[in-house]
Order: C-alpha cells, then sequence, then structure tokens
C-alpha cells in the first residue's frame, strides 16, 4: 500500500518524468537522496514500469484523432491484430474492451485520405464503428 507521500512522487513525475531528484524532494518534501530511495523502491516494486514522452501529434501533421471501435468478424482476432502491428505510424493505444465492440482502436492520422485508406484496409479484418475527437 502506498503512502501519500508516495502518490504525491507518483503525480509530481507523472507531471514531469525528467524533475530532477532534488526538485522532486523539494516538491514532496523530502531530500534529493530520500526522493531517489522512494522512487527506486517504487521502480522495484514494480509500481513505477517506465517513464514515457508525450508528443505533439498535430505538430506531427497528425490533425485527426479518432477513436474507432472494432467488432471483430470472428472469435480469431489474430487476423486484426497483425492488421494493426503494420499500422504502428497510426495507432496510439488498442485495449481489448468489454461491453460494446471487441478493442477501442484510438488513431492519429494526418489527412482524411489516409483515414480512409486505413478504414478500407481494417474493413477486411473487422468491422467498426469511428467516433472523430472534435475537441479535448
Amino acid at each position: 500500500m502506498l503512502d501519500q507521500t508516495d502518490r504525491n512522487i507518483l503525480d509530481e513525475l507523472s507531471k514531469n518524468s525528467r524533475i530532477t531528484m532534488k526538485e522532486l524532494g523539494e516538491k514532496v518534501h523530502l531530500t534529493g537522496q530520500a526522493a531517489a530511495s522512494r522512487v527506486a523502491k517504487l521502480e522495484d516494486n514494480g509500481v513505477l514500469e517506465g517513464y514515457t514522452i508525450k508528443v505533439n501529434q498535430p505538430k506531427l501533421g497528425c490533425f485527426l484523432h479518432a477513436f474507432i471501435t472494432i467488432y471483430t468478424i470472428s472469435t480469431y482476432h489474430q487476423p486484426y491484430l497483425s492488421f494493426i502491428k503494420t499500422q504502428e505510424k497510426y495507432t496510439i493505444n488498442n485495449y481489448k474492451i468489454s461491453g460494446d465492440g471487441c478493442y477501442l482502436l484510438e488513431c492519429k492520422f494526418p489527412s482524411n485520405e489516409l483515414l480512409d485508406q486505413f478504414l478500407v484496409d481494417l474493413n477486411e479484418h473487422a468491422n467498426y464503428k469511428l467516433s472523430i475527437v472534435i475537441n479535448k
């Protein structure tokens, strides 16, 4: 079970994973060395699994943000999963879900034309329902 200091550390790291241990310590009222020790313990215990970056997709030219609910054609999902692996430049997340659909696919596309081609190719492996993000 995490104490409040550990939760504060996770909160600060989620805001800025590049923060120095000294700065982190100041924010959570510990020394830099104590903060580093806590972070190492969170990593060792598997609470912290890794550090990521947040990419501004529109600045990379990907203006269309879409969520696609996937309905696989059969109970054998491998053709769909194999297709998705070939589309890493457009896919952000592929969640296996319960409820409406089998997967929830999150994608970014630079143009309507590429989105359309993706959907044509996707339709060979699964049916889908498309939702376009208007605003975050």
